[in-house]
C-alpha cells in the first residue's frame, strides 16, 4: 500500500481531484448514453459506478492523510497507525465488493491470492471471496435448473442439498444425487450475473482508460481487452464443461510428444456428467479446501509436495498442452481425502489457449530468464509481439526474472517488491538521461511499444500460483519445476536432428556434387546429435562451390538456421583482428618492426619497451597471461574495453620478447585492439568496418561485438559434454599459458559457464578481438577467398541464398559503455583515441582499392612468417604472424587460418586457391569440423590441413607437434 513519498499533500491532493472530475464526467456521459439507469437486481448502474469511485476517493485519502502524519509520528506508532489503516480499508474493500459481487468478486479473488505483495488484513478479509459469498435463494437456484436442464427437480434428483458448498461471483455449486445413484456437484449460475459481469468489464475499460491517459506509463489497455475477450466465457457452462474435458484428457492421457515420467503430473479433475449455459452437473469427489490449514493438517498433507503438484500441472497446461486454466485461486481446488492426497483441480470457465508459435515463445522466454541469456529473451519477446521503446536488455532480464522468481514468504516477497520498486525509480531516470526527458516527460513515457493479449492471462496464473504458494507457506522453485516441461516443448519441435525434420537444411539447391555429398554428411552427423546448427561455406579459384546452412539457432530456439545467422567463433576472430594489423602495415601506417611503445602511449611501462607489433602478432610478446588474474576472478570484466586495454598498458611481461611462443588467449586482442586504435586514430570497429566489411561486401554479417538491432538473426551456444571432456589431453601442452590451462581444469565447470557467459548480451556485445567475433559462414569465407588471392576481393557473391551476403545494413557501432567501477585498479589511464583522418588518408598512390584488399606482393609470407618475414617469427612455431600455419603430412606450408573453441574454423590453401569457413553452436573439440574439412579436401583432391590429423590417424613421434593443432582456442 501508498507509503510516504515527500510531496506536499495539497498539491497532490488537487492533482488527483482533477484526474477523478475528469474521469467521473467521463462515466456521467457514458452512462447517460448507453442506458438511462436501468436497474439490474443489486441496484442500477449509476449507483454502482458511484459506490466505486466512492471508496476509491475515501481509502486513497486515508493513506495520503497517513503519509503526511508520518512526518511527525515516531516510527514504532506509525507502525500500529498503518496496520489499524490497512485493517479498515481492507474491510471497506471486502464489503463493497460483497454488495457489488459480478467482476469485482473476480478482482478481490485475485488480491487475496497475493500475500507476497498486500498487507495480511487484505489477505485476511479478501480470502473471504474465494468460496464464502453470501448464497443466492434456494427457489431462484431450483428455477434456473429447471429451465436449463427442461425437467423438475425431482425428476433429477434424490437429494439436493439446499446448502451450498460454496459460492463465488459467478455461480454457486449445491452437492445432490442423481435419480441414477451417483453423487454430484451441481453448478448454478447466478440469475442476471451476465449482464452484472458485462457492465462491469466496461467499468473496468473506463477506469484503465483514465489511469492511461493520467499516467500514461500505466496503461494497461492491452490487459483489459484480453480480459473483455476472455472473461464473458465463463457465463457459458457448456464451454467451462468442454475444457474441463480438454484439460483432464491433456493431464490423463495425452502427450504431446515423448513424455517421460518427469513430465507426468498427478491431480484430479472431476467427469463431466451434464451441461447447459448456465448449469453444470460434475462428478463429486470429496475433498478439502486448499485453504482450510487445520483438516491439511489433520490428514498429514504435506502442502509443499502439493503445491509443488499444482505448479507442475500448470507448466504441462501451459508448455506441453498449450491449453490452461487461467484461473488458479485457493477456491478453485480441493485436496483429496484419500491418499496420496492428491489436488482436485476445479472451474476451468476461463481458459487460455495458446498457438504453437506462441507456447514456444513463452518457453524460450522462461528458459532464457533462467540462464540469463538475454538474445534469447529478446529474441522471443519478438516472437510473441513485443516491442520495446527502448535498448535495455538488462532491465528487461531484470523484469523477467522477478516474475519467475521463486515464492517466499509474505514479508519477504512485499522486500523484494520494495527492492523492485526502487529498481524500477532508477530504471526510470536512467531512461529520463538517455532520453533527455524533464520530469513530467519521464512519468508519461512507457517503455512498452506493443503488449501482446496472449500473454496477459499467462501472468496472471504465474502470479497467482505464487500468491498460493505464499499463502500456504509454501517455497517454490519454479525455475527447477518448471524447466522439464518448458523444454519439452522446444525438444519436441527440434527432435534432436534432422530425422523428423524435413527442414532441417536450409532449402538452397546444392552449388556442385560436393555440397549434396557435404549435406548426407550434415544429416549424419545431426542425427547423431554431434550437431545442433551449422553454416560451411567455400571457395575455389574464386568461386563459391559451397554454401549451406543446417540445423536451428540453439537448444531452446528452434528457428532454422539461415544464411545469415551470426555465430560466436571464439578465437576465429584472431584470424580477422589479425588482418587489421596487416591491412594498417600495407596502408604504411604501421610496421611490423615498430615497438609498441612508439604507438601507444603509456604501454612502455614494466619492461614492455622492446615488444614490437611482430611479438604481439606471433605471440611472442611474453604478454601471455595479461588480465589473466581479473578474468579469472570476474569473467565480465572482459566486457569493458577500455579497462582491458588499461590493465593489458600495465602488465608485465613473463618471458623476454621473441624468447618463446606461448599462446595469447585473451590478451592477443586486446594487444592488437591497441594498437589498431592508436595507429589509425579510430575505434576498433570503424577500422574493422573500413579495412574489410565494405570492401568485402559483407555487411551486416561480420562483428566484432554486435550492436543492438541484430539480436534475431544470433545462434546461442551450448555443448557437445562428452567431446569437451576430450580437452583434458590437450592441457598439457607446452605451449598453452599456465593461466588458461588452470581456468580449463575444471571441464564442468567448463561446459557449465563458458556458453552462458558468451552467451549474454553483455559479452555479445563487447570488443573482445580475441575471442567474440559473431558472423556467418559465408562472410568469414568471403574473407578468407580475398586472402588466399593476395587480398585481391572476389566476385560477388554467387550463391542463390537469400537473402544476399551484403544486403543487410552494416549497423553502425553503439558508443563503449562507462567502465564498471568495481573492475577498476589503480591504473594509468587508457588514452583515448582522438578522431583524425590524416593517417588514413596517406594511401600508396597506385592502390587500386576497389579490388584489393593488401597491395603488398607477398602478403601471404607476412601472414605466415615466411621468406623475408621469417624472422619475425618464433623457429619451429605454430604461428605465423597472427595467423595459424597448416602444413601437409610432408611437412611443406599450404595455408593459414584461425580455429575457434568449440570448432568453428576459417582456413584457406594457397595454392589450390580453396577457402571455406565453418561456424557452428554446438562446441566440440574440432570432430565434427574435421569430418567437415575430410571430405571436402578428399573430393577436391587436396590436402588436408595439419590442424585435422589427430581425427583421421595417429601420428608418429616425429609429427607430435603437429598434434598441438590449436582446436580450442
Amino acid at each position: 500500500m501508498p507509503q510516504a513519498t515527500g510531496h506536499g499533500s495539497r498539491r497532490l491532493s488537487l492533482h488527483w481531484l482533477r484526474l477523478f472530475l475528469h474521469s467521473f464526467l467521463q462515466y456521467l456521459l457514458n452512462t447517460r448514453v448507453a442506458r438511462k439507469l436501468i436497474p439490474m437486481g443489486w441496484g442500477n448502474i449509476y449507483k454502482r459506478r458511484m459506490k466505486v469511485f466512492t471508496l476509491a476517493v475515501i481509502i486513497y485519502m486515508d493513506y495520503k492523510a497517513l503519509q503526511q502524519r508520518e512526518k511527525f509520528t515516531k516510527k514504532p506508532k506509525m507502525s500500529e497507525l498503518w496496520e489499524k489503516a490497512h485493517e479498515r480499508n481492507a474491510k471497506r474493500l471486502l464489503n463493497l465488493v460483497v454488495e457489488l459481487e459480478g467482476l469485482w468478486v473476480k478482482m478481490g479473488q485475485y488480491l487475496s491470492t497475493r500475500a507476497d505483495v498486500l498487507p495480511a488484513a487484505y489477505i485476511r478479509r479478501l480470502r473471504l471471496l474465494q468460496d464464502s459469498l453470501p448464497p443466492r435463494p434456494l427457489d431462484e437456484v431450483c428455477k434456473t435448473i429447471s429451465r436449463e436442464l427442461g425437467k423438475t427437480m425431482d425428476d433429477l434428483f434424490t437429494y439436493f442439498d439446499k446448502i451450498p458448498l460454496a459460492t463465488a461471483s459467478i455461480a454457486q455449486v449445491h452437492r445432490a444425487t442423481l435419480v441414477d445413484g451417483q453423487e454430484v456437484v451441481v453448478k448454478v449460475q447466478h440469475e442476471g450475473i451476465k449482464e452484472v459481469i458485462l457492465e462491469d468489464l466496461k467499468n473496468a475499460k473506463s477506469v484503465i482508460d483514465w489511469i492511461a491517459w493520467a499516467e500514461p506509463q500505466y496503461d494497461f489497455n492491452p490487459m483489459i481487452d484480453e480480459w473483455c475477450r476472455e472473461a464473458p466465457k465463463e457465463l457459458d457452462f457448456n464451454h467451462e464443461a468442454e475444457n474441463t474435458r480438454t484439460v483432464s484428457a491433456n493431464l490423463g492421457c495425452k502427450r504431446n510428444c515423448e513424455d517421460t515420467k518427469i513430465n507426468r503430473v498427478d491431480v484430479l479433475i472431476p467427469n463431466i456428467i451434464m451441461s447447459t449455459e448456465k448449469v453444470l452437473i460434475l462428478e463429486y469427489m470429496d475433498g478439502v479446501r486448499l485453504n482450510d490449514t487445520d483438516s491439511l493438517e489433520a490428514l498429514g498433507v504435506d502442502k509443499q509436495k502439493l503445491v509443488e503438484e499444482i505448479t507442475r500441472a500448470y507448466a504441462h497446461q501451459i508448455y506441453v498442452d498449450g491449453f490452461f486454466n487461467g484461473d488458479p485461486h485457493p477456491g478453485n481446488f480441493l485436496v483429496s481425502k484419500i491418499p496420496p492426497h492428491r489436488p482436485i483441480l476445479l472451474d476451468f470457465g476461463l481458459t487460455k489457449c495458446l498457438s504453437y508459435p506462441m507456447k514456444q515463445a513463452l518457453a524460450k522466454m522462461f528458459l532464457a530468464s533462467a540462464e540469463g541469456d538475454h538474445v534469447a529473451l529478446l529474441s522471443s519477446l519478438a516472437e510473441m509481439g513485443f516491442k520495446l521503446r527502448l535498448d535495455f536488455p538488462d532491465q528487461v532480464m531484470e523484469i523477467t526474472s522477478l516474475f519467475f522468481r521463486n515464492s517466499t514468504a509474505p514479508e519477504e516477497a512485499r522486500e523484494t517488491m520494495k527492492i523492485f520498486a526502487e529498481q524500477r525509480n532508477k530504471n526510470m531516470k536512467m531512461i529520463q538521461e538517455k532520453m533527455s526527458l524533464n520530469e513530467k516527460e519521464v512519468r508519461r513515457f512507457n517503455p512498452v511499444d506493443a503488449f501482446p493479449g496472449d500473454i496477459i492471462i499467462f501472468g496472471r496464473v504465474i502470479n497467482l500460483l505464487r500468491g498460493l504458494s505464499a499463502t500456504i507457506g509454501a517455497r517454490i522453485l519454479y525455475v527447477d519445476i518448471m524447466r522439464p516441461f518448458a523444454e519439452s516443448v522446444l525438444k519436441c519441435n527440434l527432435n534432436i536432428g534432422p530425422a523428423c525434420n524435413a527442414d532441417w537444411i536450409h532449402d538452397t539447391p546444392a552449388l556442385s556434387p560436393i555440397e549434396e555429398k557435404l549435406r548426407k554428411l550434415l544429416i549424419e552427423l545431426g542425427n547423431a546429435e554431434k550437431v545442433l546448427g551449422i553454416q560451411v561455406c567455400a571457395y575455389k579459384d574464386g568461386q563459391v562451390i559451397i554454401d549451406t546452412s543446417a540445423g536451428v539457432l540453439g537448444r531452446y530456439d528452434p528457428r532454422p538456421v539461415q544464411p545469415d545467422s551470426l555465430f560466436p567463433v571464439f578465437s576465429v576472430t584472431k584470424g580477422i583482428t589479425s588482418g587489421m594489423v596487416h591491412w594498417l602495415v600495407d596502408q604504411g601506417i604501421l610496421k611490423l618492426d615498430d615497438r609498441v611503445e612508439n604507438i601507444w602511449p603509456g604501454f612502455g611501462c614494466h619492461g614492455k619497451d622492446q615488444i614490437k607489433v611482430h611479438h604481439v602478432l606471433n605471440h611472442t610478446s611474453g604478454l601471455h597471461n595479461a588480465m589473466s588474474n581479473l578474468t579469472r576472478e570476474n569473467p565480465l570484466v572482459m566486457t569493458d574495453w577500455n579497462e582491458c586495454l588499461n590493465c593489458t598498458a600495465n602488465a608485465s611481461p613473463e618471458t623476454e620478447p621473441g624468447n618463446q611462443q606461448i599462446y595469447h588467449y585473451l590478451s592477443f586482442g586486446w594487444l592488437c585492439g591497441g594498437i589498431v586504435e592508436h595507429a589509425s586514430k579510430k575505434k576498433f570497429q570503424e577500422v574493422l568496418e573500413e579495412a574489410l566489411i565494405r570492401p568485402l561486401n559483407i555487411n551486416g554479417e561480420l562483428y566484432v561485438g554486435i550492436p543492438p538491432g541484430v539480436e534475431s538473426r544470433l545462434a546461442t551456444l551450448t555443448a557437445d559434454i562428452e567431446d569437451v571432456k576430450s580437452l583434458s589431453v590437450v592441457l598439457n601442452r607446452p605451449d598453452i599459458p599456465s593461466s588458461f590451462r588452470e581456468q580449463m581444469q575444471d571441464i564442468s565447470q567448463l561446459v557449465a559457464t563458458l556458453p552462458a557467459t558468451f552467451n549474454t548480451l553483455f559479452a555479445r556485445r563487447s570488443i573482445i578481438p580475441a575471442a567474440n567475433g559473431h558472423c556467418s559462414a559465408r562472410a568469414l569465407a568471403r574473407y578468407y577467398a580475398a586472402l588466399v588471392d593476395g587480398g585481391s576481393i572476389p566476385p560477388p557473391h554467387s550463391s542463390p541464398t537469400q537473402p544476399p551476403l551484403g544486403s543487410h545494413p552494416h549497423i553502425p557501432t553503439f558508443e563503449t559503455e562507462k567502465s564498471n567501477k568495481k573492475f577498476r585498479t589503480p591504473l594509468t589511464s587508457y588514452t583515448n583515441v582522438p578522431t583524425d583522418d590524416d593517417n588514413l588518408r596517406r594511401r600508396n598512390s597506385n592502390r587500386a582499392a576497389d579490388d584489393k584488399l593488401f597491395l603488398n606482393p607477398n602478403i601471404h609470407d607476412a601472414f605466415c612468417g615466411s621468406g623475408e618475414y621469417e624472422h619475425f617469427v618464433h623457429r619451429n612455431g605454430l604461428f605465423g604472424l597472427g595467423f595459424k600455419k597448416n602444413v601437409s603430412r610432408d611437412g611443406k606450408l599450404i595455408g593459414f587460418g584461425h580455429a575457434g573453441m568449440g570448432g568453428s574454423t576459417g582456413f584457406c590453401d594457397i595454392k589450390h586457391r580453396f577457402a571455406i569457413a565453418v561456424t557452428l553452436n554446438k562446441m566440440n573439440m574440432g570432430g565434427v569440423t574435421a569430418k567437415v574439412m575430410e571430405l571436402v579436401c578428399s573430393e577436391l583432391d587436396i590436402p588436408l590441413p595439419s590442424d585435422y590429423y589427430r581425427f583421421t590417424a595417429p601420428l608418429s613421434g616425429a609429427n607430435e607437434p603437429l598434434e598441438a593443432a590449436l582446436l580450442i582456442n
